[in-house]
């Protein structure tokens, strides 16, 4: 089954998936340490009305790592984190969004798709349901990979 609408409240954390107008699943996620907000460079998570542009990963293992959008061949282990503590971990998949409202989430300095804003799977050890992220919306893996297989290119996400 594939959603039509994810909708990602900042305030609760939380991801809800619909079908049909009907909530089909729900995740807890980590959005921006630095709070909502649209500029580029601000480390903000984006609001408003947004589509997925690129959905990124199939195929690769959960756990795997991600840097500029390719795979590094590595799985994401308690001890590569520790051997790279300067990562900012983008794991498992990528929904790569795009903003739908010129002037807000689209287009000049607020535009969410060249800021490179996703959701995507972050490591076992942070946590879910308190906003650390660095704009992106994180998930715990597996929920990544569910989501994932869920969500067609197109999707509408709005995040509140």
């Amino acid at each position: 089954m594939q959603l039509d609408l994810i909708h990602i409240s900042i305030e609760q954390q939380w991801l809800t998936g619909y079908v049909g107008g009907r909530v089909h699943c729900g995740f807890a996620v980590s959005t921006a340490l630095n709070g909502p907000g649209e500029r580029n460079g601000s480390g903000c998570t984006p609001r408003g009305q947004h589509r997925v542009r690129a959905r990124i990963g199939e195929g690769q293992p959960l756990g795997a790592v991600f840097i500029g959008r390719r795979p590094t061949g590595e799985i994401w282990s308690p001890e590569l984190a520790a051997a790279n503590p300067e990562r900012d971990w983008i794991l498992t998949r990528i929904l790569w969004l795009c903003g739908e409202q010129p002037g807000f989430n689209r287009g000049g300095d607020c535009d969410s798709q060249r800021r490179y804003i996703y959701l995507h799977g972050t490591g076992d050890d942070q946590p879910m349901g308190e906003p650390l992220s660095h704009g992106c919306i994180r998930l715990r893996n597996a929920d990544m990979l569910a989501l994932f297989d869920m969500t067609p290119a197109g999707c509408p996400v709005v995040i509140e």
